[in-house]
């Protein structure tokens, strides 16, 4: 796909998504049109169904097989099947490519209809209903005037279908839990969430999570307080924060920014930990002041640099 402007700012919590849609049979014998979105970012091109090979060995029945594009393997998902639906095929399908966790994976789909550009406060994370009726693989909720279209967490499928690309710390590493760092995390996945909670106090943090970029902004602003308010440095509040970087009504990128903005809170080591930490993208996470930017799922690496950032800021204060 054509890289466009979006990919070359940060910070103005933006985000521009694929739109595309699923065709399902409906009770009254016409077919009913299913409206999804993924990350621009995410997606290397649209192509036509290509020549499918099984895959041996296959764990989960939505993987159709692999097909070969520029030398390069590529898994199929059927994305119908995987969300429990039963696709209708009035048109040829398209097929999504997608990359992120340095993982290429490709999911067909009925057809795209075209790009959307739109700020994060405009997706509202999913109701409890939606959540479980897509298995917990959607993040986030847009309303357009004739629609909604439901983001897809494409991160969760991968995950779900092949588990060892899932968040794990290294076992051979010896965490000392003397610190007792705070970290304040924030991520749109329940899973990651929790995953990343787990993680990182086994490392020795004590943790605090929050859903999404506004909240971890709002509570950053009361321990901000807080600390003015007695006389205390942050560090006694929260030590480090750890954001993903697309979540609904505020986005990683501009959270760091605010951060790095503010003249207590930019004493604060971030960390970006997203999917999308790629040598195309990672400028943008520079660009808003990122101490440190990490691709999931190495929770090893994240918690071995916050403990170096923390205690380097915490040096250069003295």
């Amino acid at each position: 796909m054509a890289q466009t402007n979006i990919l070359l700012e940060a910070g103005t919590n933006e985000l521009e998504i694929v739109e595309f849609y699923l065709d399902e049979p409906a009770v009254e014998g016409s077919h009913y049109q299913g409206y999804y979105g993924v990350n621009v970012a995410k997606v290397l091109e649209i192509i036509r169904m290509p020549q499918v090979t099984e895959m041996p060995e296959v764990s989960h029945p939505c993987v159709l097989g692999a097909f070969n594009q520029r030398s390069h393997i590529i898994p199929l998902v059927d994305l119908s099947m995987w969300l429990g639906k039963k696709r209708v095929e009035k048109e040829p399908p398209k097929v999504i490519v997608t990359e992120f966790n340095k993982v290429t994976t490709a999911f067909l789909v009925s057809g795209v209809t075209r790009i959307h550009r739109i700020s994060w406060e405009e997706v509202e994370p999913p109701n409890r209903f939606v959540s479980t009726l897509s298995g917990d693989s959607i993040t986030g909720v847009v309303k357009m005037e004739d629609r909604i279209i439901f983001i897809l967490d494409l991160e969760k499928i991968v995950a779900d279908l092949n588990p060892s690309l899932g968040l794990r710390l290294d076992e051979s590493i010896v965490w000392e839990k003397s610190e007792n760092y705070k970290a304040l995390v924030a991520d749109d996945s329940t899973l990651v969430r929790e995953m990343l909670k787990d993680l990182l106090q086994k490392a020795g943090f004590i943790v605090e999570t929050v859903h999404n970029g506004k909240q971890a902004w709002d509570r950053l602003e009361q321990l901000r307080n807080l600390a003015t308010q007695n006389g205390k440095p942050i560090w006694d509040y929260v030590n480090v924060l750890v954001s993903d970087i697309e979540m609904p009504s505020m986005d990683g990128h501009n959270l760091t920014l605010r951060v790095k903005q503010d003249p207590v809170l930019r004493k604060l080591p971030v960390m970006l930990f997203s999917s999308l930490i790629t040598d195309k993208l990672r400028h943008k996470g520079d660009s808003v002041g990122a101490d440190e930017q990490i691709s999931k799922p190495e929770v090893s690496r994240l918690a071995l640099r916050a403990k170096d950032l923390i205690a380097k800021y915490m040096e250069e204060s003295e």
